[in-house]
Order: structure tokens, then C-alpha cells, then sequence
């Protein structure tokens, strides 16, 4: 439902223009040093602001409300709480009669019966990957490695010094593009992940595809490895670290870390409300009709969604780090 992992495990809550958004995380060690200017870097990175994101910009402040004293985690779940203030409602009301295509709108009301909270998407907005962000950078306070992630395309624009321009001419043409989000995490010990259900792919993926608009994702060369034969996609051992001549297999093999880079890309759909007319059914009218959606929406929430995937990655990643170590 709402909550993700065993030990180091994540609640989130809260709806897009409700009063706060948060997270709970429990399974914390007590004595981690609190990184302060990693969570709030975290935070800014995920912010609106940029060509191609959204005018809603909230101040993010993250209200620590339990599980960090003098500068150290306590061991106590960690209460992260962010006030909504920045919000226009009205923006929504047609879309009870009428819901976006390619969007949460109508599954939702006819999931909860109508009583979900629909401004602003409710539960279902990207607003909640806040606590996402702000429990992935404790996830990376715990485990020892280190992560790095970029756009690498955004719609067939794969010469990122562009972004800017590119990004203005599709919020121009009041339509959305989709990215590629890569995500390397470089210095993970050997041995973190478990066969089968528990495999570092599927705890990534599940994890991963929790984030709203993720629609794929591939580790190492990923799909590109069709073109290869056996002989040129396996990763020949090089030395007694387990370091490897080519990383086809994205630093795992049998669903467990080995040594080598974490290699993750993710596909981040295009945002479903855009500013062109569409075409879609009117509940009122019994028909469909042209809808006009208003409001304040991404081009390319993938610019965004960058940190999202990162501090996902690394919720994952934390939970089987803390099983790994629980065996030792």
C-alpha cells in the first residue's frame, strides 16, 4: 500500500493540496551522523524552477519531527513533515466529470468510490515523492557508496547543453516530453542483495516503480544486450576484487552486488497534463468531449524526477544493505 521494505522500511502520506506531505522511516541505526546539507541539497534538487517545470513551488522545508537528537539518528522512526502552501484547487474541479487521459483521475474514483481527494492528482501526485527525496537521502546517509545520476534524454534530445531550448520550444507547443534518468552508485561492497524475490534488480524495480510516470527501467547495457552474443556480453573477471573488463551486467550478477558500478536507467513518461485540447469522456454528458486542463504542470517531469530515481535506488538499496548486515 503505502509502505515500501523489511528493515530499513518507508511510509509515506499525505495528498497533493491536503495541509503536509511526509514520510515515516523506520529501521534507521541509531549513532548515524545526521547529514543536514545532504538532505536539503536532496530537496533543492527536486524543486521547481528550471525550464520546463512546474510555477507550483513549494518551499520544501522539511520539519524533522522525531528520530534525529544532537545531530545523530536515535534509532526512533524518522518523522519527515512538508507543509503544502502553495495551492489553487479550483484547477481541478472539471476533472471529476471529466479526467485526464493517461492519468490516475478515473482509476482512483472508481478505486475509492469517489471519496479520494482529486486536487492536484490527491495521493496520487508527484508532490508525494517529496518523502520519496527526503527518505532516500537518509538511506544514503547509512549505506557507504557513492551515487551519481543524469538526464541522458529527454524526447530524442540527447545533447543535454540543449535542455533549456528544447525544453521551451515543447512548453511552447503546450505539449510534455518524456526521459531517460540514469543512475550510477559506485563503492557498494560485494554481496548486498539475496536470489530470487530479493534480487537487487527487483527490489530497485519495485521500488523504482512506485515513482509516478515510470513506465521502464534496465540495468547495465539493459536491452541493448540483444545485439550481443554470450561471448560478448559476459563480463570477464580481470582481477581478485571481482572487478570486470566490461560492465554488460550493471555490477550485479544472480540479483547480488559485485563490486563493480550499479548501472540503472529509467524511462519517466511524458506528463499526461498538457495545455492541448484532448479528447475525452464526459461522465456529465455521457460523451466525449474536448478537454481544456488549466492548472500548473511539468513539460518534462523527468528533470525533476532525477533525485526521485536516485533516492528511490538508494531506499532500495538500504533495505538489503541492513539484511546483508544482519547475517554477519
Amino acid at each position: 500500500m503505502n509502505h515500501f521494505g523489511t528493515l530499513f522500511s518507508v511510509n509515506i502520506y499525505g495528498e497533493s493540496h491536503g495541509k503536509a506531505v511526509g514520510v515515516v522511516v523506520d529501521g534507521m541505526k541509531p549513532g548515524i551522523s545526521f547529514n543536514e546539507s545532504l538532505l536539503l541539497n536532496d530537496l533543492s534538487r527536486r524543486k521547481a524552477g528550471a525550464v520546463g517545470t512546474t510555477k507550483r513551488i513549494e518551499a520544501d522545508e522539511p520539519q524533522i519531527l522525531s528520530g534525529v537528537y544532537r545531530g545523530y539518528t536515535t534509532g526512533a522512526p524518522i518523522h519527515i513533515l512538508f507543509e503544502n502552501t502553495n495551492t489553487k484547487s479550483e484547477d481541478y474541479q472539471n476533472l471529476l466529470k471529466q479526467p485526464r487521459p493517461g492519468h490516475a483521475d478515473f482509476t482512483s474514483y472508481v478505486k475509492y468510490k469517489g471519496f479520494a481527494d482529486q486536487r492536484g492528482g490527491g495521493h496520487f501526485s508527484g508532490r508525494l515523492t517529496t518523502g520519496i527525496v527526503a527518505a532516500g537521502a537518509f538511506a544514503k546517509m547509512l549505506i557507504p557508496a557513492k551515487f551519481e545520476s543524469k538526464l541522458v534524454q529527454v524526447g530524442d534530445l540527447t545533447d543535454m547543453n540543449g535542455l533549456d531550448e528544447y525544453l521551451k520550444s515543447i512548453s511552447e507547443g503546450l505539449d510534455s516530453v518524456g526521459g531517460i534518468v540514469e543512475v550510477k552508485v559506485s563503492g557498494l561492497e560485494i554481496g548486498i542483495g539475496e536470489p530470487f524475490f530479493d534480487s537487487v534488480e527487483s527490489k530497485i524495480a519495485h521500488m523504482v516503480f512506485s515513482v509516478p510516470a515510470i513506465k521502464g527501467i534496465e540495468f547495465g547495457i539493459g536491452f541493448k544486450g540483444i545485439q550481443l552474443k554470450g561471448s560478448e556480453f559476459n563480463d570477464q573477471i580481470i582481477d581478485e576484487s571481482g572487478k570486470t573488463k566490461t560492465n554488460h551486467n550493471g555490477g550485479l550478477n544472480g540479483g547480488i552486488t559485485n563490486g563493480n558500478d550499479l548501472v540503472v536507467r529509467v524511462f519517466v513518461k511524458p506528463a499526461s497534463s498538457i495545455f492541448l485540447k484532448q479528447d475525452t469522456f464526459d461522465f456529465e454528458s455521457k460523451s466525449v468531449k474536448p478537454l481544456q486542463i488549466v492548472g500548473r504542470h511539468d513539460a518534462c517531469i523527468a528533470r525533476r524526477a532525477v533525485v526521485v530515481i536516485e533516492n528511490a535506488i538508494a531506499i532500495a538499496l538500504a533495505d538489503l544493505y541492513l539484511q546483508k548486515k544482519s547475517r554477519e
